[in-house]
């Protein structure tokens, strides 16, 4: 992956970079990361021009709480040219837990000293807004028989749109919990999806959704 936009490199310089290491047999696709869609484009454009290797996904953040890059841009690219999205921090670095409802535990991540952007951020009045709303997220959530890092995982898994969902975790009880996530996909219809919406007031659209 080319972990974000490098404007000090030629973008012409970066594809055959990329194309390269795909024909030494050292990898066999290549993405990017945090990139825009004009950015993916242009290197599209670029491996077209010169017949090298475009992208094929791009590394997008995405989670209840962060929405417009994979729900509104990438599937136009997807339509487009065929990029997909791989999305990572399903739970908005452990913000989705719910472990922040109460305050900011001595033991959690936003207690670290270098990690005082997400203390900040949490403690904030949207930070807050958004405690409030996982508290009611946690209501589907029981109803469904999960917990809500599952639920959260299970709605990012939902979106067609996304290949894979990365991952992370402090324990292998994390990780099993979060990979529990799964077996919840069929629940998540379009009515749970919908209740999940009005909740979080914040389901972004497409120029053309707005037209019509």
């Amino acid at each position: 992956f080319a972990n974000r936009p490098d404007t000090n490199t030629p973008m012409e310089e970066i594809v055959r970079a990329m194309t390269y290491v795909i024909n030494q047999g050292m990898s066999m696709y290549w993405g990017t990361s945090r990139w825009t869609a004009m950015e993916i484009m242009e290197a599209y454009s670029v491996a077209r021009q010169f017949n090298l290797i475009p992208p094929v996904c791009e590394q997008a953040e995405y989670h209840l709480f962060q929405r417009e890059k994979v729900e509104v841009q990438l599937p136009e690219l997807y339509h487009k040219i065929g990029v997909g999205a791989m999305t990572w921090s399903p739970l908005a670095c452990g913000i989705i837990t719910g472990k922040y409802q109460n305050g900011i535990p001595e033991t959690s991540r936003a207690s670290i000293k270098s990690y005082q952007w997400l203390k900040e951020k949490i403690v904030s009045e949207d930070g807050r807004k958004q405690q409030a709303k996982l508290k009611e997220l946690g209501h589907i959530a029981e109803k469904l028989g999960c917990t809500l890092p599952q639920l959260a995982v299970a709605w990012c898994l939902r979106n067609e749109g996304v290949s894979s969902v990365l991952l992370g975790s402090s324990s292998p009880e994390q990780l099993t919990e979060n990979l529990g996530a799964i077996q919840f996909l069929p629940k998540m219809t379009s009515h749970v999806v919908s209740d999940i919406d009005h909740i979080l007031e914040n389901k972004p659209y497409s120029k053309k959704e707005y037209r019509s």
